[in-house]
């Protein structure tokens, strides 16, 4: 799976991807709670599998277009010129 970012434009391989975003519970540094509870996948089903399989890291699997909202959000500020 790739994601580029050219000029404000994100091109996803493939368009069927998603993102889980999920947080460990029980807080913390976000390095330790959040990031390592960031995945992407191929596809929807794929996702639902590793949920499945990781009950304890509540999150919400989400399409590429909220995905891009929530890293522009997320990381824009810190990539700022």
């Amino acid at each position: 799976m790739t994601v580029t970012s050219t000029g404000g434009t994100v091109r996803w391989q493939p368009p069927s991807a998603v993102v889980f975003v999920g947080q460990r519970p029980g807080g913390g540094p976000a390095a330790s709670t959040c990031c390592d509870a960031l995945n992407f996948f191929t596809d929807p089903a794929s996702a639902h599998v590793w949920t499945g399989r990781h009950p304890d890291i509540p999150g919400r699997i989400v399409d590429l277009s909220d995905a891009e909202g929530i890293g522009r959000r997320t990381f824009g500020p810190l990539l700022a010129p």
